[in-house]
């Protein structure tokens, strides 16, 4: 690779986030009732996680968050070009959940509609394509959105951290923008990390290889190579957001490349709610922002199994300030909690099979 290469991806003409919104179920199953079921094994890498309702799926916590991202927003749904939902929890195996997310929130029919699938880079991947479909000029909004109800097999570790929630997120011209996306930049490699094949009920991971060469490998080298092209180091940065699948592996890396607990602490919400997969990394930078001032710079990596990691960065505007009051912030919604027994969560995630 040419030293001089530009690898980071900038589109023609300069984007931003325009509003942003979140939502995280009200349920709450601590760590301890998965203890009390199937014993002190795997430890309590969380305190608790969210668990959607009966009446809640992905399609439910997309459009309760791309409502609030509207609302900070202040644009009529009919100005959206395209509206995408990344996910590994599509209600549907066959059926799109970005069009029922569009219909319900009022985007028009000539649309760009598509679900996202990369594990839980899925929403970063949407803000990726967004950013395209606005800096080139063909839309002059686009919804992107990462959602997920995740699950885990009973008894596996996956039931310490698996929870639910999401993040949305309308992306305009970055003179309209609350927080400017200078640049991003993508680094995927064939990693079987993480999978769950076709008629399978619950995912596989490769226990302690899904961290190395999983998640440090491919996070380290997107957050490295994107300060690398930007010249720029952890100290730039106000704030650093990372995908997190519990809360060890996060601090760990932002360790690793000189970030401060105080800079990702905001952000770092996988000890509250659990790992939101593909909402993880946006719903912490939506906690993010529901606090930043303007000038101050935002670092996000994501991270997807399969596996690929997105890392941004991120200016904030004057906007803020007048926007982030539209909608509720982010920590509402995890303050807003109601502790369930292992019992009620097996039903509300229909692990109990009655055919």
């Amino acid at each position: 690779m040419n030293e001089k290469e530009d690898l980071l991806l900038r589109p023609a003409r300069a984007v931003g986030i325009v509003g942003y919104g979140a939502y995280i179920p009200q349920y709450r199953l601590p760590a301890t009732e998965v203890l009390r079921i199937w014993g002190e094994e795997g430890g309590t890498p969380v305190k608790e996680k969210a668990v959607p309702g009966l009446d809640e799926d992905t399609v439910t916590i997309s459009i309760e968050a791309a409502r609030n991202a509207l609302a900070r927003a202040g644009i009529d749904p009919l100005e959206l070009r395209a509206v995408w939902v990344g996910s590994e929890s599509h209600p549907y195996a066959v059926k799109p959940s970005s069009t029922i997310v569009a219909e319900a929130i009022g985007a028009p029919v000539h649309i760009q509609a598509a679900d996202m699938e990369f594990a839980c880079k899925a929403g970063t991947e949407a803000i990726v394509a967004a950013m395209g479909l606005v800096g080139s000029g063909m839309g002059r909004y686009a919804l992107a959105i990462g959602a997920d109800t995740a699950q885990g097999k009973p008894g596996d570790a996956l039931e310490f951290t698996a929870g639910a929630g999401g993040a949305a997120f309308v992306i305009g011209a970055a003179e309209n923008a609350l927080a400017t996306i200078n640049a991003c930049y993508s680094f995927v490699t064939d990693t079987p990390d993480f999978w769950r094949r076709q008629y399978q009920k619950y995912p596989e991971h490769g226990q302690r290889f899904t961290g190395e060469p999983a998640y440090f490998k491919h996070v380290s080298t997107a957050a490295q190579t994107m300060l690398s092209q930007l010249g720029a180091s952890a100290s730039d940065y106000a704030y650093a957001v990372f995908h997190q699948p519990n809360a060890k592996f996060p601090e760990r890396m932002a360790k690793q490349l000189g970030f401060s607990k105080e800079q990702i602490e905001p952000g770092l919400l996988a000890p509250v709610i659990g790992n939101t997969y593909a909402g993880a990394a946006l719903v912490g930078l939506s906690a993010v922002l529901d606090i930043a001032k303007p000038g101050e710079r935002i670092f996000v990596v994501s991270y997807g199994s399969g596996a690929g990691s997105d890392a941004f960065d991120i200016r904030v505007t004057d906007l803020i300030e007048e926007r982030r009051a539209k909608a509720p912030a982010t920590q509402q919604y995890i303050t807003r909690r109601i502790e369930i027994d292992y019992a009620t969560y097996a039903r509300y995630r229909g692990k109990i099979t009655m055919k």
